[in-house]
Parts: C-alpha cells; sequence; structure tokens
C-alpha cells in the first residue's frame, strides 16, 4: 500500500464526505432501522403511559357520579389559568396522535425494510415455535386500536352515538353508552385487542431499546403478561358492570 501511494501519479481514493452525512441527524436516525425501533418503542411507551392513565382515572367511576365528573372536569383544568380551559387535555390527545402515527409509519416502513432484505419468503414450524399469537396479530390488533380511538373520540368525546348526550356529565353519557349492548361488545372486544397489543409491544419494547438481557426475560414476560392483563380486567369490567346493572 506504502508503494502505491508514493508511486508518482499515484493518486488516493476519493471519498465523498457528504454522502450519508448531509442529512440532520433526526433524518439520520430515522432513515435507519434501529432509528425507526427506537421511535416504536418510545411512541409505544408513550401511548402506554396514556392508557395507564386514562384507565385508573376512569376507575373512579366506581366512587360515583360526582367523584367522576370532578375527575373529568379537572383535566380541562389543567394550567389554568397559564393555559386556557381545556388547552393542555387537547394538547394530550394530539401527542396520543402523533404518537400513533409515528408508531403506524415506523412500523411499516420498518415491514417494508425486512421485505426487501429478504425477498423469498419463508416459514417452517420454529416460526410458530418462536412467535405466540400476540406477536403474530400486531398488525391487526393495532389496525383495530387506531379504529378505537378514532370510535372512542367520536362516542365519549364528541357524543355521537350518546342518548341525551351532556357534555359536562361525563358519568351519564358513559353509562348512557354502555347502556346500549353493541357499543359495550365493542369497548370489551376492543379493550382485548389492545391488551393483545400490549403484552407483545411491552415484552418487545426492551428489546427495541438494547434492554433485552436472557437473565430478565422471566421479568419482562411478567411485565407484558401484567400490564396486559390489568388493562383488560379494569377497563372491560366498566361496561360490564354498567350491563350488570352494578353501576347505574
Amino acid at each position: 500500500m506504502t508503494q502505491t501511494m508514493d508511486r508518482p501519479g499515484a493518486q488516493a481514493p476519493v471519498i465523498n464526505p457528504k454522502k450519508g452525512g448531509n442529512k440532520p441527524w433526526p433524518l439520520q436516525v430515522w432513515s435507519s432501522a434501529v432509528g425507526k425501533k427506537w421511535v416504536m418503542a418510545v411512541s409505544g411507551l408513550g401511548m402506554l403511559g396514556f392508557v395507564l392513565a386514562h384507565l385508573f382515572g376512569n376507575a373512579k367511576m366506581y366512587l360515583g357520579a360526582a367523584e367522576y365528573n370532578h375527575y373529568a372536569e379537572s383535566l380541562k383544568q389543567l394550567l389554568v389559568p397559564i393555559m386556557p380551559e381545556g388547552l393542555v387535555l387537547w394538547l394530550f390527545r394530539f401527542g396520543l396522535i402523533v404518537f400513533l402515527a409515528l408508531h403506524v409509519v415506523s412500523a411499516a416502513q420498518l415491514t417494508a425494510m425486512n421485505r426487501r432484505a429478504r425477498p423469498t419468503r419463508y416459514q417452517s414450524s420454529r416460526d410458530y415455535i418462536a412467535a405466540n399469537f400476540a406477536s403474530r396479530s400486531m398488525r391487526w390488533t393495532g389496525l383495530i386500536m387506531f379504529l378505537f380511538i378514532a370510535f372512542h373520540l367520536a362516542n365519549l368525546t364528541f357524543g355521537w352515538l350518546v342518548p341525551g348526550f351532556v357534555r359536562e356529565d361525563v358519568y351519564g353519557n358513559v353509562v348512557a353508552s354502555f347502556e346500549q349492548w353493541p357499543i359495550a361488545v365493542i369497548y370489551i372486544a376492543a379493550n382485548i385487542a389492545v391488551s393483545i397489543h400490549l403484552f407483545h409491544g411491552t415484552w418487545s419494547v426492551f428489546q427495541s431499546l438494547g434492554l433485552n438481557n436472557p437473565r430478565y426475560n422471566g421479568v419482562r414476560r411478567g411485565v407484558a403478561a401484567g400490564t396486559a392483563t390489568v388493562v383488560a380486567v379494569v377497563n372491560c369490567s366498566f361496561p360490564i358492570m354498567v350491563l350488570a346493572g352494578v353501576v347505574h
């Protein structure tokens, strides 16, 4: 190599410093598979936090109408008078939509990248041993989550399907909505799908963030199963208790 470089007329290879480096670092991260996995993990954690906060807030329904309506009103008063009434709540909703969009787009692009890397699809019995039902159904449970969020906003935020909708009476709106068994069934089925999605999502988020030491697989599975179970049991209990007449 030294002789080649010292020989008269020999030229060193030209390297284009701009190739792959002319993008801002957020776009460089986004363009890589690792970056997309991080976006999926962080947006998934953001949505999980929203789901859990929403769940524990809704559990106040069991304390009665006054307590539940007070909780709902307190959400509108976040950072008042610094911010206008209801603005922070809508910012949270907008953030949820942004997280959802980033999650869906990164998942779709990762799938496309994987297909380009392995154009020939193959499948063996080992695939079904390694992959469980939750992981194989992520695409469909994710779609159900997307549709459920839109349905939930239309139903209980805008009152499209609530008989006698009164914006200030959130407790009454929830009860009137769940007293219609088709809507109650939709909520139960959707929350089961959400829980299945959360199980695999919570399990895989550790791997996406590089925190997948095999020694902690038992803890990971326990956290994933516990989170999914709590979400399914608590969220499904609301329509079930209304249909049973326990909450009225």
